[in-house]
């Protein structure tokens, strides 16, 4: 039996194990609207969530709306996102979703995953944060990077390709668990399986990975 075929079938057990230690409700990026989650998602991007923290408060306040997003000097957006990096194209990319947000959809973040594609710098992973916090719609898994180094780990993937692990998790998991898994996932890679140091010792599922140190 192969170690993706094997934990295919462990897969419960898994979840079971990663449900008994982690919050299901975890999210770092700090946010109270889906405008908000979306903006800071996108702010993530190479970046680290208590940067992108640092900076969504002012911001926040100055754009409430996605209007007001659409509405503000493009140089002033970037200024205030700078210390986040790539600047540039992510002042860019939220000023045009905003834009196509009120001219499209009436100044409200859509709750579809078709919409939420049609907006400049969103693709599956940001789309699914986006549902599952701020709607409570699950229809994929957010794949970032914890989440593909870990279902690689566990063999649950052979893939690079963000859309094709998707597709194997998708496979793989029960639906009612598909908005979870980047929780749980990330929580673990930070705490517990931290790439290049993991700490197999402490883990609740090293007796499903066949990546395990001894």
């Amino acid at each position: 039996m192969t170690d993706m075929k094997k934990n295919s079938d462990n897969v419960k057990e898994i979840f079971d194990a990663l449900k008994s230690v982690y919050s299901t409700d975890y999210i770092a990026l700090d946010f109270n609207t889906p405008m908000e989650i979306l903006v800071a998602t996108i702010l993530s991007a190479q970046a680290t969530d208590a940067g992108v923290n640092k900076v969504t408060p002012a911001l926040f306040a100055r754009c409430p709306e996605p209007k007001d997003y659409a509405a503000i000097d493009i140089k002033e957006l970037e200024q205030m996102i700078y210390s986040t990096g790539f600047y540039h194209n992510k002042a860019k990319n939220i000023q045009g979703a905003a834009r196509v947000i009120t001219e499209r959809y009436g100044n409200i973040v859509p709750s579809t995953m078709d919409e939420l594609l049609t907006l400049p710098g969103v693709a599956r992973k940001t789309a699914n944060i986006v549902l599952h916090h701020a709607f409570g719609i699950n229809v994929g898994i957010a794949v970032d990077t914890h989440v593909k180094r870990i279902a690689q780990l566990l063999g649950l993937t052979k893939s690079d390709n963000p859309v094709i692990i998707e597709r194997d998790l998708m496979a793989k998991i029960p639906e009612s668990d598909w908005g979870i898994t980047n929780t749980l996932l990330v929580q673990h890679g930070r705490q517990v399986c931290i790439a290049n140091r993991p700490k197999c010792s402490e883990c609740v599922i090293k007796d499903y990975c066949p990546s395990k140190r001894s």
